[in-house]
């Protein structure tokens, strides 16, 4: 018999969001549907029993999957079945899985796997901002052992008013986009993009959504004492030795300390720590250290924490011996490379990046086909990060779910400063070749810079740096570090990394490890890490003071048109007839699109004159006849009174015989004209009712010495009802005084 338990949170704008349990999936240890409008979600969570031999870590893998069903579509490709991840699924697993992982307890090491899936979709509610939630509550009403409950939601800013959980169409206009991801508390996760805002509205975003937060988790709380599953399970996956644990802080802790305060490089630095834990299980027998080998590595990197995080509290010495604000050496160099359109490497500490650029057209954008969102992206960064940057001999085994969140960072920080009309698609890859800290915020550098190489005339550049945290007693001593290393990074407690131009905020990402980390830390890591981005775009516009004003040789040319939509038919033509001719006999690559009711035309060469060519062909077509200007054309037909000449393209007009020359002609043949003639006429009326366009091809010839005008007599052109006639034909024209004498 069934018997669901439900959960109502209401929003400030009066959506309600419903989590229900008991109905579905009852053979998980957790599951929960979240419905908000017609967007629902199923979350299940199943965890082992016991922890794997040797597994000392926290095995979470969480997964979000969208059925293309869910918005009554079908899947691409041959197969019409969902298959890998896309990166927006990738990217909301991973907003779900840094907000998780810290609230495991540290000693629980079995295998978690949370599943979220989007069964139903209206195209209005974003989907991702449930995904927190659904995860939180499944792991409530479960008994895996869990220091939550947790919940994400979105923030934006619309118009100068903060919105929790926007639409679609309510997100395309805001100026800040987070995801903040919070237990009752405190934050634990901020990710998103902004259009240069300050640091004080970043804050601002962060407590409304922490607002919003509170009522979700209490609503959890409510739940899962509903559910009767306050009580966790007991586990037991360590062993521990308190007198070993004792031993190896005894006899290690002031060699690392040493180490920590000895300001080596970072090869240096791991081999100073990986002798002192080799001379200490020296004095073990093997029977011995096989048996205690994994405790003595457990305990002996608590040391090694416990030491870095004093030599910064106490003495403000840093592993490779900087000041906390202190931002490592930077050298740069840009056109680096010959063969891409742009290139730069950028290298800060042991970070380095090398950045490349690839301009293209119309037909190398990127279709994207996700569920919820289908459309092309005409900015794309793309992040690698090779074993051997970090000295790893390991084999490459393709972009994992890190390069993907990294790129997708580097990405939202740089997209908002390409120029909106910008023509070109645009390809950045940023190679990590050497890694020891924020490798993303290098990757925004050197993308700038590579930006700035191939010509992109960027809004302005953008520099990045990532912030650490060491704390202790939630928060009553700290110390905030710009531009940290890796182990900082590591051994720490936060890694905030921020983004931005000289006027403010364009991208972020925060991850925090520890309880209590107040407000007020926060304004200060921000306040630091401005000055830490200041610095770093200083050091970009001294090595890059200007854009490149040109593109490089080998760069395509792109020029763009704006045409009415009632041209577009006319520059295709008959199944593509003329466009295809006109990209035959330009060699010029051409695309049109209909953009806001009008025509966007790319024209696309590998010079200026081929470019050229194209422009003039479809500006002959799309151009409005003026009367008084001279034309270019070519006669289509002959007919007893005169010629047609198609004097734009898909345009004739009718030269009468009289408007050939001077003298009086009795056939058109008599001037020499044929069809297919090349011949240059001038517009000299339209006929305001039946819209057809009268030529003259006399007007643009000398006159004759000696001509008197006459005035002009009204032209007949070709006699409707010739039977009436007798059959004589139209009638002749009589000339004038000048032809008359001439006879």
């Amino acid at each position: 018999m069934l018997n669901p338990i439900n959960k109502t949170i209401e929003l400030a704008d009066g959506r309600t969001i419903t989590i229900e349990t008991g109905k579905l999936a009852k053979q998980a240890d957790g599951a929960v549907t979240v419905r908000m409008g017609n967007t629902v979600l199923l979350a299940t969570v199943c965890a082992a029993k016991d922890a794997n031999p040797g597994v000392d870590f926290m095995p979470l893998q969480v997964e979000y999957k969208e059925k293309y069903s869910a918005f009554g579509r079908f899947p691409g490709g041959f197969t019409k079945r969902e298959g890998k991840a896309s990166d927006y699924e990738i990217l909301t697993s991973r907003l779900v899985d840094r907000v998780l992982r810290p609230l495991f307890p540290d000693n629980y090491h079995a295998e978690v796997y949370v599943n979220v899936i989007l069964f139903s979709a209206d195209g209005e509610d974003m989907p991702d901002a449930l995904a927190g939630l659904a995860a939180s509550a499944a792991l409530a009403i479960s008994d895996i052992p869990f220091n939550g409950p947790i919940s994400e939601v979105r923030v934006a800013r619309v118009d100068g008013k903060f919105i929790i959980n926007p639409t679609f169409s309510e997100l395309e206009k805001a100026d800040i986009d987070m995801m903040v991801g919070a237990t009752i508390d405190n934050i634990m996760m901020v990710e998103g993009e902004m259009s240069e805002v300050q640091e004080a509205d970043m804050l601002e975003a962060i407590k409304v959504a922490h607002e919003a937060i509170k009522a979700q988790c209490q609503a959890q709380i409510e739940l899962s004492e509903a559910c009767g599953t306050v009580v966790k399970r007991e586990y037991c996956h360590e062993e521990n030795d308190e007198e070993l644990r004792k031993d190896v802080h005894d006899k290690c802790y002031a060699k690392a300390y040493a180490v920590a305060t000895l300001g080596s490089d970072k090869h240096q630095r791991v081999e100073a720590f990986e002798q002192i834990i080799e001379e200490y299980k020296a004095t073990f027998s093997e029977e011995e250290l096989e048996a205690k080998a994994e405790m003595i590595g457990r305990y002996y990197h608590d040391v090694e924490k416990e030491a870095m995080r004093r030599a910064i509290l106490d003495e403000g010495k840093r592993l490779d011996g900087r000041k906390t604000t202190e931002i490592r050496p930077i050298w740069i160099e840009t056109d680096y490379l010959p063969g891409p359109h742009g290139s730069a490497v950028f290298t800060r500490g042991e970070t380095q990046s090398l950045s490349t650029v690839t301009l293209g057209t119309k037909s190398d954008e990127k279709m994207v086909d996700d569920v919820l969102n289908h459309s092309k992206e005409r900015f794309l960064l793309h992040y690698n990060f090779p074993p051997f940057s970090t000295g790893e001999a390991k084999a490459s085994r393709g972009v994992g779910r890190r390069e993907v969140g990294h790129g997708n960072l580097a990405h939202r920080a740089l997209k908002r400063m390409i120029p909106d009309e910008y023509p070109y698609v645009i390809r950045v890859i940023s190679d990590i070749l050497e890694s020891n800290g924020s490798s993303s915020m290098a990757t925004v550098c050197a993308g700038t810079l590579a930006l700035r190489d191939a010509g992109v005339p960027m809004k302005k550049p953008v520099s990045g740096i990532a912030m650490g945290l060491i704390s202790e007693n939630k928060g009553q001593n700290y110390a905030i570090l710009s531009d940290i290393l890796g182990d900082e990074d590591h051994l720490g407690d936060m890694d905030f990394k921020v983004t931005g131009t000289k006027d403010g905020i364009t991208a972020t990402q925060m991850d925090i490890k520890v309880d209590g980390l107040s407000y007020e830390i926060l304004e200060n890591a921000l306040a630091q890490a401005k000055e830490g981005r200041m610095h770093i775009l200083g050091k970009i516009m001294e090595a890059q003071p200007e854009t490149r004003s040109e593109l490089k040789p080998h760069a395509p040319r792109i020029e763009t048109m704006t045409i009415g939509k009632e041209f577009i038919g006319a520059v295709i033509g008959p199944g593509g007839k003329i466009i295809q001719g006109i990209q035959e006999k330009t060699g010029a690559v051409i695309t049109i699109e209909e953009v806001d009711g009008f025509g966007r035309i790319e024209i696309s060469g590998t010079n200026k004159d081929t470019i050229d060519a194209a422009i003039r062909a479809i500006k002959g077509i799309v151009a409005v006849p003026e009367v008084g200007e001279v034309y270019e054309g070519k006669i289509s037909s002959i007919m007893p009174y005169g010629a047609f000449v198609e004097f734009m393209p898909g345009k004739d007009g009718l030269l009468h015989i009289s408007e050939i020359d001077w003298k009086r002609l009795e056939t058109v043949e008599q001037a020499g004209l044929k069809e297919g003639d090349p011949i240059q006429v001038k517009l000299v009326d339209i006929d305001s009712k039946t819209g057809k366009f009268k030529l003259s091809r006399k007007v643009l010839l000398p006159k004759p010495e000696g001509y008197e005008e006459r005035p002009p007599r009204p032209e007949r052109g070709p006699r409707q009802d010739r039977g009436d006639r007798g059959g004589r034909g139209p009638r002749q024209d009589r000339g004038d005084r000048y032809n008359r004498d001439d006879r």
